[in-house]
């Protein structure tokens, strides 16, 4: 094994020691909660190594990147799309990418809608919530958010199945509890609403500096990148 194989082994392994721990504390049974290796801009070695340490599930941000490394690799992984979606890359990743959290207007699920339709799939998504209110974010705000869903419930192609955000860059993890708990109250009044093809099954929520408290709000799924793999290579 060597020194980039064994450094993403030892991540994994502190990644996943500390959601246990963070179970433990909300007295949740961490398998309930689905880490994903967030392996933008890295190479297809580390995700590799990272599916060998035991890793099954990956996001990326670019629709691009996702379908290089989804033809690249030939082992059965579970794909996400957690990056912002443009209309006009939809037809690339329906009926490839498992699961599409980003999802922020009902023209975007109308597109997804469509390109399903043609290709005979349902499209799984989530519903990226702005619970924040930051307007450098993506995501329908909380108070539109019910309207929304009823809309794309009505598309047969697409399910949603739960609720996405992306908390505020912040030194302590604990300044976005009220964000992950706000996200996760919206999910159960939706859930009590029983809205048909609407299940609220996933809280995609939580990343590198604060996923602990994002699992004790009730994150079943969180986006770890450089926890698990280092800092990202941005090429300029």
């Amino acid at each position: 094994m060597n020194d980039r194989e064994q450094e993403i082994k030892y991540n994994i392994e502190q990644v996943q020691s500390r959601i246990r721990e963070a179970c433990l504390r909300s007295h949740r049974d961490p398998a309930e909660v689905t880490l994903i290796a967030v392996s933008k801009t890295k190479p297809v070695e580390d995700i590799l190594y990272a599916a060998q340490a035991g890793m099954e599930y990956f996001g990326e941000n670019k629709v691009q990147e996702l379908t290089m490394k989804m033809d690249t690799i030939s082992q059965p992984l579970h794909w996400n799309m957690i990056g912002h979606l443009q209309k006009n890359k939809v037809k690339y990743i329906v009926g490839r990418a498992e699961l599409i959290h980003s999802v922020d207007s009902v023209d975007l699920a109308k597109k997804i809608q469509d390109e399903a339709a043609k290709k005979n799939v349902r499209a799984n998504i989530l519903i990226e919530v702005n619970v924040s209110g930051e307007e450098s974010k993506f995501g329908i705000s909380p108070e539109a958010l019910l309207d929304t869903i009823k809309e794309i419930a009505l598309f047969p192609n697409v399910c949603i199945r739960g609720l996405m955000t992306i908390a505020p860059f912040t030194q302590n993890p604990e300044d976005n509890r009220q964000y992950f708990k706000k996200l996760r109250n919206l999910a159960v009044d939706i859930k009590s609403k029983n809205i048909d093809n609407v299940s609220m099954s996933v809280l995609s929520m939580g990343m590198t500096g604060d996923y602990e408290v994002a699992v004790e709000e009730g994150a079943t799924m969180v986006r770890v990148g450089t926890g698990i793999f280092g800092e990202r290579n941005y090429v300029s």
